[in-house]
């Protein structure tokens, strides 16, 4: 055998690499496809949206605000994944009903009703099954939502990951509240409810078996409250939005995008917890692109940004709010960060994910 018939067997074949954040001309479906950034953005845009078409869908909000029979109504439906399925702070039952009861919250809406689809593995142990429909139970009666209606499919050993679950719900919007990403205003303050990093970390954390000197927990939480207290000062909250895969940086360049406004963010502003700053310096990470589940961004008109702010760290799951940076006519559909050092950078949609897998 000659050296260029060895070096041809040996030869790499990049086809089968996989990586969250692949080129972006890939023929095939890859895991930063699922991410939150561009790339989830240019698969919605690219083939979702052009499928499926109408003006309600074309906001990409986190739920759907529809007029029927005279009420407004909020309707969403989210996929959870997670793996593991038990984290410190909660486990896939928890998350599945929190992200969809927040994705309900970020139009202004209550969450009412649920229905739930558990997709299960051949093997996967029952006892597991039932642990993750009563956290799931405990959720929802802890959201005051009510699960109504259900589907369970089982595929074959190999073909899943244990336990996929997907929830979709509705929830009442108040009178005289329009939330939307396309609201944000120049002037608006920009709020964030508290402490950034904590699910993504706790979920990294528990699947690679990494230890930071203290266990980091999730921040999975129903926001519903926190949004209603909110609401309680002025029903006109130009935006809110939860930071889930992406992260902070992911939202705020949606927003950005949608409203065709700039928006400038003060780093030192931004709450980030010790543990989750020391874990993200060891790994390389940024952040602002780690995944929240109990944290909300909220765009409010400048006379009222006092006021919410107060009602916000009132309340348990805000109390740690802060004032984080504003929207801006310069640059439009641009996020820029002002750094410790006095200097700014760009903070751009993240192209795939970090930390995939993490709800």
């Amino acid at each position: 055998m000659s050296d260029a018939d060895t070096l041809t067997t040996i030869a790499p074949d990049p086809s089968g690499w996989t990586c969250p954040a692949p080129l972006r001309d890939s023929p095939r479906v890859v895991m930063g496809h699922g991410g939150g950034g561009a790339l989830s953005a240019e698969l919605v845009e690219n083939v979702f949206l052009p499928a499926f078409g109408g003006r309600t869908l074309a906001a990409l909000g986190d739920s759907a605000a529809l007029s029927l029979g005279g009420a407004r109504l909020a309707f969403s439906t989210d996929s959870f994944v997670v793996r593991p399925l038990f984290f410190p702070g909660g486990c896939i039952g928890d998350l599945a009903v929190n992200g969809t009861v927040n994705d309900l919250a970020m139009s202004g809406a209550r969450a009412a009703y649920l229905s739930c689809a558990f997709i299960l593995e051949e093997g996967v142990e029952t006892s597991v099954v039932g642990r993750i429909a009563g956290a799931l139970g405990d959720a929802a009666r802890a959201a005051g939502v009510e699960v109504v209606t259900g589907d369970t499919k089982v595929v074959e050993s190999g073909r899943g990951d244990g336990v996929y679950v997907n929830t979709a719900g509705i929830g009442l919007i108040p009178p005289g509240v329009d939330i939307r990403p396309q609201r944000a205003r120049p002037g608006d303050v920009v709020l964030l409810s508290g402490e950034i990093g904590l699910h993504g970390v706790a979920v990294m954390s528990m699947r690679q078996g990494l230890e930071f000197g203290v266990e980091i927990e999730s921040d999975c939480a129903a926001l519903g409250g926190l949004v209603d207290a909110m609401l309680a000062v002025t029903p006109d909250l130009h935006v809110l939005r939860d930071p889930t895969r992406g992260g902070l940086a992911a939202a705020l360049n949606e927003i950005a995008a949608a409203a065709g406004a700039g928006v400038v963010v003060d780093e030192r502003a931004v709450p980030v917890p010790p543990q989750v700053a020391s874990a993200c310096a060891v790994l390389g990470l940024d952040p602002m692109y780690v995944a929240n589940e109990g944290k909300l961004v909220a765009f409010v008109p400048r006379e009222h940004a006092d006021g919410v702010l107060a009602a916000m760290r009132a309340h348990p799951l805000g109390a740690a709010a802060a004032v984080i940076g504003a929207c801006v006519p310069d640059h439009p559909g641009m996020v820029v960060a002002r750094t410790a050092f006095g200097g700014t950078r760009v903070v751009d949609l993240p192209l795939g994910e970090q930390l995939p897998r993490i709800c």
